[in-house]
This record gives structure tokens, C-alpha cells and sequence, in this order.
């Protein structure tokens, strides 16, 4: 095959990469549309530090530093982060854990209504375990657990999405 022909090739398999993935409904995130326009974050910080800031990023609500100058607060009720052994070899070591990572939050108006009551994400993952690679399996469990944040950070804001459109619901019953 030589190169005049290889280019148009090229061309239509581009071409038709692009079509498939066109028709397949991928696009990109964006900004999220918070139905409110301030913001009041209370927690811990190890959780509503990301959360603000995907906030601030992915939509056009502002976090507050104070309660009485946001449309909402979000309480962060708990965070918790667990680990179970799934697994035991015949000796009686640990081959398998799961790792969970659970948060508890509320969302509430200036009123005081609950607009989303106290919910709960529940994250969960499973880790190999191996004696001979303790460090290693540490840095890992480290990662494991900063990913199920960020997909709980995600979680919430998704959630926040729809805050507003569940309180109008109720009022219409």
C-alpha cells in the first residue's frame, strides 16, 4: 500500500471514529445548574474543602463564609470512612478488604425547610491484600479512598442539581 492511498484511509476511519462517537451521546460534563444562588457549607473540612470548590468551578453559585448570606446551607452531617476484611487465607491472613466510604448530608433554606432531607452516598471498593506488600497496599488504600471522595464530591452536586425541583414537587401535592 503506499501513501496516497493510506491518506484517505486515514481520512474516513477519522471520519467515521468521529460519527460513532457522536451518535453514541457522549459530551462533556459542564457546569452544573444549582437551582440556587448562594451557597453555606458546614462539615468537615476534609470534605466540604472539594465540595466548595466544585461548586465554585462546575456552576455559577456562590459558597459562602456565612449562613445568613446564602439562599441554602448544606450540612455536612458525617463522613466516615471504614474498611472490613472480605476474605481470609487458610493460614488466617487477610487476602481481601472492602473499603467504604460514607457521607451524611441535609440541605436546608434560609427558612430552615428541608429541601433535601438527611440522605446518604455510600461508596464501596475492593481491595487485594497482600502481607508482602504492605506499604504498597497502604499508598493504594490512600488512593482508593481519594477517588471514592471525588465521586462522592460529584454525587452531591448532582444531587444539588435536582434540590429545588424536589421541594416544588412536594408543594404541588
Amino acid at each position: 500500500m503506499n501513501k496516497s492511498t493510506s491518506l484517505p484511509l486515514r481520512v474516513y476511519a477519522l471520519l467515521m471514529a468521529t460519527l460513532l462517537l457522536a451518535s453514541c451521546g457522549f459530551h462533556l460534563r459542564g457546569k452544573a445548574d444549582l437551582p440556587f444562588d448562594s451557597m453555606y457549607i458546614v462539615g468537615s473540612p476534609g470534605f466540604t474543602t472539594p465540595l466548595a470548590r466544585a461548586v465554585r468551578s462546575g456552576s455559577k453559585t456562590r459558597v459562602t463564609e456565612n449562613s445568613k448570606e446564602a439562599d441554602v446551607t448544606l450540612q455536612i452531617l458525617s463522613e466516615t470512612r471504614e474498611r472490613s476484611i472480605l476474605s481470609l487465607s487458610s493460614a488466617g491472613r487477610v487476602l481481601e478488604l472492602q473499603l467504604r466510604y460514607r457521607v451524611n448530608f441535609r440541605l436546608t433554606d434560609k427558612a430552615g425547610k428541608e429541601l433535601i432531607a438527611p440522605d446518604q452516598i455510600l461508596l464501596k471498593r475492593d481491595l487485594l491484600y497482600s502481607d508482602s506488600d504492605v506499604l504498597g497496599k497502604e499508598q493504594e488504600e490512600a488512593l482508593l479512598y481519594r477517588d471514592m471522595q471525588s465521586d462522592a464530591v460529584n454525587q452531591v452536586v448532582r444531587r444539588l442539581q435536582v434540590a429545588q425541583l424536589n421541594a416544588d414537587a412536594k408543594d404541588l401535592r
